[in-house]
């Protein structure tokens, strides 16, 4: 026994080991017994283990090792046979089995086993074979699965114990931070390991180890490193989350890679810093050095707002987000940071936009102030509590100090003391003594008191006592200290509320700036940004932010939005703001709804109303509890059961008829209430109640609804249409009233006629019976209204035929076949057959429904104005319109051009004959609204008859620069509408749009821009007319400014990105420089080149038009942005095209400096020079061989200037011809225009 213990036992790495002979008393085996020894062995180990016990082992390791050998060769041979299906299984069991391992390591480890070592040192290979084996483990792929997670704690509880007990926290830092380097995946893991150390086995220190380790990576090595960084990143942010407050003593060593290259540690860095923040550095009890520490770490967040990298200033967004909302961030910061939020909205990334957008709702959710009051509401208050305070601190200058009071009376104090105790004075003070007997008694306060007012009334001599003497301090300091400390903190107070106004003020300004950029941001075409931008305006209306209801309203058009998220995100957030409303009862619940609703409606516009129709209508079509109690809300309203104001009672009836779309009854069986309660005699009391109740009956009609069978409509006798005519004189009134004759009537043509004749009869009582003073203005007004009565007529008329009478002939020639279908059957299977091919082709019904429309068509031009009353009124109409002199009414005038529009729409004859006149009234009229009028009626006839409209197109295009803002607000939208539509062809005049780029109203500016983004989505549209644009916009007779035209090209030019397109714009504009007359025309084209984003064959093309324009180089407006393209090139070329550019610029300069004729005659003079060189010394070549450039010959010696007249080839492209032929058709159709590139053509074809 004493033999085998003395023998070393190393422990073996792999089981061949054992079997291998090392170095003398080393244990290993001497024989492997076969498989015949085996059994007597076997037997004999047994004896030995009832008699020794586990001892045995020393002298029959060789039959243990001899089984376990055998075992494994077997298992291998096993494994070539049924290979797949025992691995599986084998690996199973290792799974379950591993787990088993490291739990009894684990509880190995926790044993006092140093005893087992000499000197009770645990070896190192001990320690290294145990974690070695664990941080195998952790590199396998799947270990960061949840199904790992018990096998991951066991191996993290494992290394605890190793860096505990075991000394291994040293080599632990090592290995994360390789495992970091290596394995990715392993961020979360190791961050979960290292705080499992720090906090759960007390290591504290290993924290701090690894965040040096990191912090001392220079740049280098982390730019070799690749995914390690990434890894470094995220195991610091996952590390920050679990033990903030063990990481705050070594933060330091991180700041350091704030200033680094790497985006993703600077991120990480400023993540810890926002845990720590949030979870430790907050709350009001921080001692001085925390509250240091805290406002360094916010100064060092704050600096990266604007960091260098787009993902970096996000992800700080994100973390000061993340302190806002846990109430970390101090009031003194918070205007500061929000200031710098703000400007982040513009920020070029969409990524730091939506986390910019987060922030600010951050901020309105959790702000200490009232958002409540409004900038504007907080400016009085604040200029009185500062008036205030100016007056408090004048008094408290104007109260002298104490001590000041003791410095000015301590001299003549002093000299009086010293008379007063010199023995000479003794009478004098038993004098004073017997004055003041009987006062031995008082208190030492009355004495001070007594003190203090003979100190006020420099009697100093009565005051002078022993104990006065012994003090060179007042005597009254209480009492003089304590009226200061009272008026000081008042003073504190009230500067401390001024304080709190002006941050107050502050915030609110900020809230107001983000809300209006972000109003804005609600129509970007980033969905994910406008979902933020919706979000947003809904946090600010749900804490009431002053003018927060201005976002609510600009969302709304987005229902109509082609993106289903955008959409489904407003509808959300007008059902969460307005249609889940909170009360006790759902009677308090639909009052409250109501009550949303109708401050919503309130001074809408009719968009506004149109998109919540969509809104509330699909609230009335889904199943709702409040449905019912939302219902009777309204009419208890609109009816006047509750007291309600006008406009709540008007938003009601609106509601109403919103409900109606969705389910007909709602209104349908309450007619009567409709009619006794807004029409009839009470119209005249609320003409805009009468109009809506109008507008909400109208919503029960099949208009709104698709409805394949019998219309829906009323008689002509039903009593709403007689209270309808019973006051045909107010417009608007007049115009909803024809609408919804003409929608709900079943003989809409007859009863508007009686409606005109009842009309034109008042209007001739009126006139015969005279004798008013104001009679003349009276019937100017009569007549007005009797001309809109028909130009609405007119107009719906033709609509009821297009689509009423259209539709209900559709469906029943519809009936009519099935009906002869079913009554006859297929006469043979070929008849079947012919009619399958048509239908399939989509013949069936073709003829017929052209048949229809040719009717329609035919009943519009010949019988709509043939002997009846509207035909009576047109001539009228035209006399109007005609002679602005004598009828100068301007409520005349609007209604004549306008009804005259309307007539217009009737048929193309009709049009043709009124379209000069038309375009006159638009082109001089004074009033505003009749050429605002006039464009949308032009729209609709462009819309209706294309072919007539299309020569006076340049004249719809005059008005963009009309004087009236109204005009050209109303000119953009409708051509843009035309324009985009495909109706109307877009040529050179869309230069009028581009001018309004800069228009002063911001409004027009920003469809000008809308005009310009959407055209930029048509192929090639753009493109095609820049070189016209420019031509225009450049011309002597505009007179645009530099500044102005500049601005207008760069803004056009981004959307030049094509490099086809680039090159061949080079080529168009220098082609322009030919026909370009004045130099401030060669100065745009100039400015123009160098907006372009010219590449190297755009460079290239540049220079093979160096004809074109080097003679204009001379002017410095032409060579410096020539100059610039070069430059830029010059920054980003390859070293072989880097010498093409400067060579380039080098004679930019000379023709610039000395002047094209002066270059050209000194390079005539060394060419020819060469060549002469060449005749002496070099014998001609053969003609075979001149394929190169071609040499001079001997008459080109003796007549040089001969290859400069030789005239130049016209060079014609392709887009220029085709652009080229609309140009000139344009020009045949409205000769009073001419276009730049026709003109262009004419002189170079002279040439």
């Amino acid at each position: 026994m004493s033999n085998h213990m003395s023998w070393d036992f190393i422990l073996p790495v792999c089981l061949g080991d054992l079997v291998k002979s090392g170095a003398v008393n080393q244990y290993v085996v001497q024989d492997v017994l076969s498989v015949k020894q085996l059994p007597s062995h076997i037997n004999s180990f047994k004896a030995a283990l009832r008699s020794q016990g586990p001892l045995c082992i020393l002298e029959y390791f060789d039959t243990a090792y001899s089984v376990l050998h055998i075992l494994n060769i077997s298992l291998c041979l096993s494994q070539g046979r049924k290979k797949d299906k025992v691995a599986g299984k084998g690996l199973l069991q290792w799974d379950s089995e591993r787990e088993t391992i490291l739990q009894c390591l684990t509880q190995l480890l926790q044993l006092d086993i140093r005893t087992l070592w000499s000197l009770s040192l645990v070896e190192e290979e001990f320690v290294s074979c145990v974690t070695c084996c664990c941080y195998k483990l952790l590199e396998n792929p799947t270990i960061s699965h949840v199904k790992s997670k018990s096998t991951r704690d066991a191996i993290i509880h494992v290394l605890g114990i190793m860096v505990k007990k075991y000394n291994h926290m040293l080599g632990a830092c090592v290995k994360v931070i390789q495992l970091l380097q290596h394995f990715e995946q392993l961020a979360s893991v190791c961050a979960a390991a290292v705080a499992s150390w720090s906090s759960e086995y007390g290591v504290k220190a290993i924290v701090g180890e690894i965040m040096r380790e990191i912090g001392q990576k220079s740049s280098e090595e982390l730019a070799r490193e690749g995914s390690g960084v990434k890894a470094f990143s995220s195991f610091l942010s996952e590390l920050s989350t679990l033990v903030p407050e063990t990481m705050i003593p070594n933060i330091s060593v991180l700041l350091t890679h704030l200033e680094g290259e790497s985006p993703s540690l600077r991120v990480a860095v400023c993540e810890v810093l926002g845990e720590v923040l949030v979870r430790v550095l907050s709350g009001d009890k921080l001692d001085d050095s925390a509250r240091a520490s805290r406002d360094r770490f916010l100064d060092t967040l704050q600096e990266h707002i604007h960091d260098a990298h787009s993902h970096v200033r996000a992800r700080v967004l994100q973390v000061y987000a993340r302190i806002v909302n846990s109430k970390a961030l101090p009031l003194c910061k918070y205007t500061e940071v929000m200031e710098l939020t703000v400007g982040r909205l513009g920020d070029k990334s969409v990524h730091v936009c939506k986390s910019a957008i987060q922030l600010l709702a951050a901020f309105i959710a959790h702000n200490p102030y009232s958002c409540k009051l409004s900038s504007v509401d907080l400016t009085k208050p604040l200029e009185k509590e500062m008036a205030k305070l100016k007056e408090m601190r004048d008094s408290q200058k104007e109260q002298v100090p104490a001590a000041d009071l003791w410095d000015a009376m301590k001299p003549e104090l002093e000299m009086t003391v010293k008379a007063q105790l010199e023995p000479g004075s003794e009478e004098e003070d038993n004098e004073d003594e017997e004055e003041t007997g009987g006062d031995e008694e008082r208190s030492d306060r009355d004495t001070a008191l007594q003190i203090a007012q003979f100190l006020r009334e420099s009697k100093y001599r009565y005051q002078v006592t022993p104990e006065a003497v012994s003090s060179d301090a007042p005597p009254t300091p209480q009492k003089e200290g304590g009226g200061n400390e009272g008026g000081e903190s008042e003073l504190k107070k009230q500067e401390m509320l001024v304080q709190y106004l002006k941050d107050t003020e502050s915030f609110a300004l900020q809230v107001e700036r983000s809300i209006a950029v972000i109003n804005n941001m609600l129509y970007w075409k980033t969905t994910t940004v406008v979902q933020e931008a919706v979000q947003f305006c809904v946090t600010a209306f749900e804490f009431s932010v002053a003018n927060s209801v201005c976002g609510v309203r600009k969302m709304l058009p987005l229902v109509w939005s082609t993106d289903v998220t955008i959409k489904d995100s407003v509808i959300q957030a007008y059902r969460r703001l307005y249609l889940n409303p909170h009360g006790d009862n759902t009677r308090a619940k639909a009052q409250t709804l109501v009550d949303n609703l109708s401050d919503l409606m309130i001074d809408a516009s009719l968009g506004t109303v149109q998109c919540l129709e969509e809104i509330v209508s699909e609230f009335f079509s889904s199943e709702s509890a409040l449905q019912t109690s939302v219902v009777q809300v309204l009419w208890e309203r609109f009816s006047g059961k509750r007291e309600t104001k006008a406009l709540h009672r008007r938003a009601a009836v609106l509601l109403l008829g919103m409900a109606a779309r969705a389910e007909r009854e709602v209104v349908l069986s309450n007619l009567d209430t409709l009619c006794s309660v807004a029409l009839g005699e009470k119209v005249a009391e609320d003409y805009l109640l009468a109009r809506d109740t109008l507008i909400t009956i109208a919503n029960i009609t099949d208009h709104v609804r698709q409805s394949k069978g019998v219309p829906f409509r009323l008689p002509m006798d039903h009593h709403l249409f007689r209270l309808v005519q019973s006051d045909p004189h107010w417009q608007t009134f007049m115009e909803q009233a024809v609408r919804l004759i003409y929608f709900l009537a079943e003989s809409p043509d007859q009863l508007c006629s009686r409606l005109l004749q009842r009309s034109a009869h008042l209007l001739l009582e009126q006139i015969t019976e005279g004798g008013e003073p104001n009679q003349s203005q009276l019937q100017e007004s009569g007549l007005a209204q009797v001309l809109s009565l028909c130009g609405a007529v007119a107009f719906w008329q033709v609509s009821h035929l297009e689509r009423s009478v259209s539709a209900e002939l559709r469906r029943r020639r519809g009936e009519k076949e099935e009906k002869e279908e079913k009554e006859k059957a297929p006469a043979n299977k070929k008849d079947a057959n012919d009619s399958c091919v048509e239908e399939e082709l989509g013949l069936v019904g073709a003829s017929a429904e052209d048949t229809e429309v040719e009717f329609i068509r035919k009943i519009c031009e010949t019988e709509l104005l043939s002997g009846n009353m509207l035909s009576a009124f047109l001539p009228l109409l035209v006399k109007v319109c005609s002679s602005p002199g004598k009828y100068s009414h301007s409520q005349l005038t609007t209604a004549a051009c306008l009804a005259l529009s309307q007539y217009m729409m009737i048929s193309p004859a009709v049009c043709k004959d009124n379209i000069r006149l038309l375009f006159t009234v638009l082109e001089k009229s004074p009033l505003p609204v009749v050429r605002a009028n006039t464009i949308v009626a032009l729209g609709d006839l462009t819309v209706r008859f294309p072919n007539i409209l299309e020569p006076w197109t340049p004249n719809l295009y005059a008005r963009l620069s009309d004087e009236s803002a109204s005009v050209r607000l109303t000119a953009i939208m409708v051509l843009t509408q035309l324009v985009l539509k495909d109706v109307m062809k877009v040529k050179g005049q869309v230069s009028e749009v581009a001018v309004l780029l800069l228009d002063p109203e911001p409004h027009i500016a920003s469809l000008a821009l809308n005009f310009f983004n959407e055209l930029s989505a048509k192929d090639n549209a753009i493109y095609n007319l820049l070189p016209d644009i420019i031509s225009r916009l450049s011309d002597p007779e505009r007179g645009m400014k530099e500044e102005d035209f500049n601005t207008i090209m760069k803004q056009l030019f981004s959307y030049i990105t094509k490099e086809r397109q680039t090159e061949s714009l080079v080529e168009k504009l220098c082609q322009r420089f030919r026909t370009a007359k004045t130099e401030q025309q060669w100065a745009d084209l100039a400015v123009s080149l160098s907006l372009l984003s010219v590449c190297e064959r755009g460079f290239k093309k540049l220079q093979e038009c160096w004809d074109c324009y080097s003679d204009k180089l001379t002017e410095p407006g032409v060579y410096q942005p020539l100059l610039s393209i070069a430059a830029k090139l010059r920054r980003r070329a390859k070293p072989q095209f880097k010498a093409h550019v400067e060579d380039y610029e080098k004679r930019l300069t000379a023709v610039h400096t000395k002047g094209l004729e002066n270059v050209d005659n000194e390079e005539r003079e060394q060419q020819m020079g060469d060549t002469q060189s060449q005749n002496l010394q070099t014998p001609r070549p053969h003609k075979s061989v001149r394929r190169g450039k071609p040499k001079l010959d001997d008459s080109d010696l003796v007549t040089p200037r001969k290859s400069r007249s030789r005239p130049k080839p016209a060079i014609t492209f392709s887009s220029d011809e085709e652009e080229e032929d609309d140009a000139v058709m344009a020009e045949s159709e409205t000769p009073k225009v001419t276009t730049p590139i026709a003109r262009t053509r004419r002189t170079r074809l002279r040439h």
